[in-house]
């Protein structure tokens, strides 16, 4: 596994970097228990959207221990996690939708797709560390939209209301990403944070109220 110097922040930029994920973190940890504790009528459901839950938590504790951690060593080190964890995050969002919401044959294709990417995302980032950035991007962006493939079915299973939630999520992402690439944007990394968290509110709401009824 190779090294790539972290990114550095100021002192103040770091600050908001912490407290936006950790905030995420917490508020996955009591989402998570809310869908533990939500009434289903399948396993199906249940299990899925556990792991969806589990991917946030995942994401958020990967962004905040690397953003809290100062020593250069460590920091690298964490920053890989931290990368590695979005592509968890994107393929435990999806998990709900493909196994409940598609079921049958295409939700199960779209299942093993997405995870398919996401192991090998995370074997990238683990092995291949700062050589393939543009892969990785690629391959997040690719993921995320993967879902317009099956927009029939999803619309059709989906209530409207879900489907609003859903892409609405989407869209805080991918606007959440563009901003983040423009680096004269001041605390572009925060601001960042706080698209992911709005685009994280809504899949949970999509996932919690919607898929499965």
């Amino acid at each position: 596994m190779t090294q790539k110097k972290a990114a550095t922040y100021s002192p103040l930029e770091e600050a908001w970097n912490v407290y936006t994920h950790g905030i995420g973190f917490v508020l996955s940890l009591v989402g998570l228990g809310f869908i533990c504790f939500r009434e289903s009528v399948t396993n199906t459901y249940t299990i899925s959207a556990i792991v969806f839950g589990l991917s946030l938590c995942i994401l958020y504790f990967a962004s905040t221990i690397y953003h809290s951690t100062k020593t250069p060593i460590r920091r690298a080190r964490l920053q890989i996690f931290d990368h590695a964890a979005i592509y968890i995050l994107i393929a435990g969002t999806y998990t709900p939708f493909t196994l409940v919401t598609l079921e049958g044959e295409t939700g199960f294709i779209i299942f093993c797709i997405t995870w398919g990417i996401a192991v090998f995302g995370v074997l990238l980032k683990l092995f291949f560390t700062g050589r393939f950035d543009i892969l990785s991007t690629i391959l997040y962006v690719a993921m995320g939209w993967l879902i317009v493939f099956v927009y029939t079915p999803l619309v059709t299973n989906l209530h409207p209301t879900g489907v609003q939630w859903l892409f609405g999520g989407g869209i805080a992402y991918t606007v959440g990403a563009i901003l983040y690439s423009i680096k004269k944007i001041p605390f572009n990394h925060a601001i960042f944070h706080i698209f992911v968290l709005i685009g994280s509110f809504c899949h949970f709401m999509s996932v919690y109220f919607y898929v499965g009824i």
